[in-house]
């Protein structure tokens, strides 16, 4: 692996640890199923643990990282892009979730669904500040972005339906962002052997 493509996956390395992602689109939903009150998430105490469970599998998805990916520091450069990333998609999330719930909306017939509006919007600002848009991030979020702002979220509040929504996206988002993260890291191809040469 040349420095150059060695440098670049490090640099996005502790960005893209895409599976632990999973855990947290799995309490998006368990959050939505539980404000439904799903079975035995009646109890709030079945609740607490279901979202305990999902945390220790977050850390058991951290060690797998670090037994073999090995542990990488962000120079502080990129972690003041992230805080700030983090907050400017924050701030975006919340007063994009105000503006899309306020009466102003609904005054002028937006039945839109902001959880998952907001959520993509947080998501797609944080992507391109730290690592870059690829391809499945844009496909991903933008589709989510789109499914929140359509106009047909009438009736009762869609807000359990759009935690869902970011949750699935969440998820699914991880598992690509693990596949590009395996993929930065696996040794470049060699090339075939020409004529003449040894095969091994």
């Amino acid at each position: 692996m040349d420095r150059d493509h060695l440098q670049s996956a490090a640099a996005g390395y502790p960005y893209l640890r895409g599976l632990l992602s999973v855990p947290v689109g799995l309490v998006l939903i368990l959050a939505a199923l539980g404000n439904w009150e799903v079975g035995p998430l009646r109890n709030p105490w079945v609740f607490v643990a279901a979202a305990a469970a999902i945390g220790a599998s977050a850390l058991v998805v951290n060690r797998y990282y670090s037994e073999h990916f090995g542990r990488v520091t962000p120079s502080p450069r990129q972690q003041r892009r992230s805080a700030v990333a983090a907050a400017g998609g924050v701030a975006i999330m919340v007063g994009a979730t105000f503006l899309l719930r306020s009466r102003v909306a609904w005054s002028l017939d937006l039945p839109v669904n902001p959880i998952p509006a907001a959520f993509a919007a947080l998501m797609l600002v944080y992507y391109a500040a730290v690592v870059g848009l690829r391809t499945h991030h844009v496909l991903i979020w933008g589709a989510l972005l789109v499914a929140g702002l359509v106009p047909l979220w009438d009736g009762s509040d869609p807000s359990n339906i759009g935690l869902v929504m970011a949750g699935v996206a969440a998820i699914v988002n991880g598992v690509f962002d693990h596949v590009a993260l395996v993929r930065a890291f696996a040794p470049p191809a060699s090339p075939a052997p020409g004529p003449g040469s040894a095969g091994g």
